[in-house]
């Protein structure tokens, strides 16, 4: 494979989406395409390797299924190892000036955070392998983690040390064998202390920018990358390193020691190195890739211990890889030493509250930050914007824990505030008013308490009922008097019961005492106005309200029937429009009016319950009646069907007739040879003998049914309610009888909704039920039931002999007991023995025991 067709497959993979390591994968092609040495194992070149690793995973092949095939290919794990140490060779730029494969620049002049992450992080998830296994013992040699590939046929090493080699290009794929540890969830039960979880939220890491300009003032040291351009005379650029000594080295110039010095003072002295080397041409060192600085974070942090930061790393990042402080630890006071000096002393709570990241320095390798005890924790409750507790200095008062809590809430009685301090064994309380907050310290424990508004008034009159607009309003000014309250609410409505009102006031001791006034006469000025007090609430009655709910009823063959609200002076006429108007159906004739019984003065009981009218409408929709007859409240009007008013009904008539089709029942009483000669009569190849009839039930009926068959099954774990009930039942006629007696019992009366099907001869005979074998058979004029169950192959062995029946056609049930219960188109059913339960052993023993008592009874009473 050349050059060309390397690279162009390269540039392919890295233009895709990535999955898992395919950009490290994209990354190996280009590093190994000129790989010169041939492999001693394998027939397969470095570039070949790589890129069968790169089309296994990028078809989704298991690890361990891609190890299997290189392993059958020759491929070691030795020549794996090879590949990635060229690998890490390549990508750390050990080469001065190197370039890539296609002659491009391969320095990366852009800085990375290469501090450690903190543990839970996601970015956890690309940690080297070696890492994550180094806790216990190695745990991919517990064969009960591999698969069951690893378990019978890589029981050794040789499978682990591929994993260890490929571990460079696919990291996440061991994840399943080395789970992450779940994180520890706090306890909900504790309150939570302002500004204590600021150091656990992953949006919030303090994590300083790499990409910025390098301070002058920055001091080189061992793992610094620098970059020396030379430009003018010569065009070059050299990548460097500082060594665990200081230095670094130019080629052609010797070791340069830049230990300890700042940026502007190692540029001078590479300058003078180098410019016998480059005379005429310009030299400029800049900072690349950042060493790390070690921290203790010591004291009451969750997780203390050394910490591998990133050159740029300040104390709140440094706490924020630390965990933050535990449940004991001060935010407050956090000392950062240097050298074993004290160089400066961070307040959280200032950089929260005011963005203030003063204390928040740059640290140095090898700086100490220590986190002590905190000195005073107050809870704060109440009407407050940020109840919470507080972590307070000695020297801090009430007031300040007052602006830590975003202060009062809008509905806070803000004069007094209370203290709750445990002191000397007992608790003690402080009731401490504006002036005394500022000079009052707080103590360790305290919890301080800020009470609500009282639901109480200090200047508020209230207007109710049957005024214009009720509500509260402003008492003092304008407003101290009954007339001057109804003037502002927009005077008496006028459904107000206006003579008679109510003003409720609370006495000195809160207890209510009401006072009777008449605010008309008040309004009119014939009597004196009544002075108002705080909180005083006027309630004038309403008529209506006072008044039960007045209605009107009507009933009967109206458009709308119902209840109407009364009005005055409405007559029946005006109702019955009210209500829609008269339906067909209405009797002219008949009008009833039911009114109440009542009489406010009586002293004895009345005979009589209700009054009843009765009127006739005349043309012009006119009662013909009583003069002047008015509705009453709650009276109730019946308009009554007529009683000649019949709605048509309808028969349908089906089969071999004249003229099928649905017929009008002309009269009462119309019975079916009348139906029959409406329709034409009977077709010579209509069968009336096998004429049937299917009626529809009325609702009164289908209720009927409903309770035979919960009589009929009562006891029985059937549910009633899942039965299919049909709304059609069949009756049993004789048509051809009707038709040859008119009038006679035969020809019955048609209903509504029946259908009479008149069929065609059918000259067959159905065997059904308990017979070995169910048939249709053709039927034989004077034949026993014999001929036809041996025609079915006789009776089974469950079949009840004695109770054969026959279904006709007509309808009609019959049972068999001679030929002449056999017609064509008949269906004989033969039914099932009821199964006998066995008794069981108990059941035995238990009727001998009683028939034993029972002989032992009759032998003593007949001595």
């Amino acid at each position: 494979m050349n050059k060309s067709n390397i690279i162009r497959m390269a540039r392919q993979v890295l233009n895709r989406k990535p999955a898992t390591g395919r950009a490290f994968l994209a990354v190996l092609l280009f590093c190994f395409t000129f790989a010169s040495e041939a492999l001693a194992q394998s027939s397969m070149t470095d570039s070949q390797i790589m890129e069968f690793v790169i089309k296994e995973n990028d078809k989704g092949t298991p690890r361990e299924e891609i190890f299997k095939k290189l392993i059958e290919r020759g491929v070691s794990v030795d020549d794996i190892r090879r590949i990635r140490n060229k690998y890490e060779k390549q990508s750390k730029n050990n080469a001065l000036g190197g370039r890539n494969i296609d002659g491009s620049q391969t320095i990366d002049r852009m800085r990375k955070n290469n501090g450690q992450k903190k543990r839970g992080d996601d970015s956890d998830k690309n940690k080297n392998f070696t890492q994550r296994k180094t806790a216990g013992s190695n745990k991919r040699a517990n064969k009960s983690e591999m698969n069951e590939f690893q378990r019978k046929r890589y029981e050794g090493e040789e499978l682990d040390g591929f994993a260890d080699a490929f571990d460079f290009v696919l990291p996440d794929s061991l994840d399943m064998f080395y789970p992450e540890s779940s994180h520890n969830k706090s306890d909900k039960g504790k309150k939570e202390v302002f500004g204590r979880n600021i150091f656990n939220n992953k949006n919030l890491t303090f994590e300083s920018d790499m990409n910025v300009a390098i301070p002058q003032n920055y001091r080189l040291g061992p793992g610094d990358a620098v970059y020396i351009d030379i430009w003018g005379a010569s065009e070059q650029s050299v990548a460097a390193t500082v060594s665990p000594e200081g230095t670094i080295t130019v080629e052609g110039c010797g070791p340069v020691n830049v230990n300890g010095l700042t940026v502007a003072q190692a540029n001078q002295r590479v300058k003078g190195v180098m410019q016998r080397h480059y005379a005429g041409s310009n030299i400029q060192l800049t900072v690349g890739q950042t060493k790390t600085i070690s921290v203790n974070v010591m004291g009451e942090v969750k997780n203390p211990g050394t910490y591998t930061l990133s050159a740029f790393a300040t104390v709140f990042h440094a706490l924020y890889m630390a965990g933050g402080t535990n449940d004991i630890g001060t935010l407050r006071n956090i000392k950062v030493y240097r050298g074993g000096r004290l160089i400066s002393t961070v307040d959280i709570y200032d950089y929260i509250l005011n963005g203030n990241l003063k204390g928040n320095v740059t640290l140095a390798s090898d700086d100490v930050i220590a986190v002590d005890a905190y000195d005073c924790l107050v809870d704060i409750t109440g009407k407050v914007k940020r109840p919470m507790v507080y972590e307070m200095k000695s020297n801090e008062s009430l007031a300040t824990l007052l602006k830590y809590a975003g202060g009062f809430a809008g509905d806070a009685y803000e004069d007094v505030v209370h203290v709750v301090r445990k002191k000397g064994g007992r608790f003690s309380v402080y009731s401490l008013d504006e002036y005394s907050r500022a000079d009052f310290h707080m103590c360790d424990g305290d919890s301080v308490a800020v009470d609500s508004t009282l639901n109480r008034y200090t200047n508020m009159v209230e207007a109710k009922g049957a005024v214009m607009r009720p509500g509260k309003y402003q008492y003092g000014g304008d407003i101290t008097t009954v007339s001057q309250l109804l003037a502002t609410a927009g005077g008496l409505a006028e459904n107000a019961f206006a003579e008679h009102a109510i003003l409720r006031r609370r006495k000195a001791d809160r207890s209510l005492e009401v006072l009777s006034i008449n605010p008309r006469a008040i309004m009119d000025r014939t009597q004196p106005d009544v002075a108002l007090q705080n909180e005083d609430e006027l309630f004038v009655p309403d008529r209506t309200a006072a008044q039960e709910e007045r209605t009107l009823t009507i009933e009967g063959e109206v458009i709308y029937p119902g209840t109407y609200d009364f009005a005055e002076n409405m007559s029946v006429e005006d109702l019955i429009l009210q209500a829609g108007g008269l339906k067909d159906a209405a009797s002219l004739v008949k009008v009833d009016v039911a009114r109440r019984q009542r009489d406010k003065s009586a002293v004895t009981s009345s005979n009589n319950v209700a009054q009843t009218f009765s009127f006739q409408i005349k043309d012009g929709f006119t009662i013909d009646g009583e003069k002047e007859f008015v509705l009453e409240p709650f009276d109730e009007v019946y308009v009554r069907r007529s009683p000649d008013y019949i709605e048509q009904q309808h028969v349908m008539v089906q089969g071999e007739v004249a003229f099928p089709g649905t017929y009008t029942i002309t009269k009462k009483g119309m019975r079916l040879s009348e139906l029959i000669q409406m329709c034409g009569g009977v077709l010579p190849e209509g069968y009336a003998k096998g004429a049937r009839l299917e009626r529809k039930l009325t609702e009164a009926e289908r209720i009927r049914q409903r309770q035979l068959l919960r009589i009929s099954t009562q006891g029985d774990s059937l549910n009633i309610s899942k039965l299919e009930m049909s709304d059609i039942r069949f009756v049993g006629i004789y048509l051809d009888k009707a038709i040859a007696n008119p009038g006679s019992e035969w020809d019955i009366v048609v209903q509504e909704g029946d259908r009479l099907i008149v069929p065609v001869f059918n000259n067959t005979v159905s065997i059904q039920g308990e017979v070995m074998y169910p048939n249709t058979i053709g039927y034989k004029k004077g034949e026993k039931l014999s001929y036809y169950i041996n025609q079915s192959g006789g009776y089974s062995l469950k079949a009840k002999k004695d109770r054969v029946f026959a279904i006709h056609m007509n309808g009609t049930v019959t049972r068999v007991k001679s030929a002449k219960d056999i017609e064509p188109g008949c269906e004989i059913l033969v039914p099932r023995k009821r199964e006998r339960q066995k008794l069981s052993v108990t059941q035995i023993l238990s009727l001998g025991m009683t028939f034993v008592t029972l002989g032992s009874v009759i032998v003593s009473v007949m001595k």
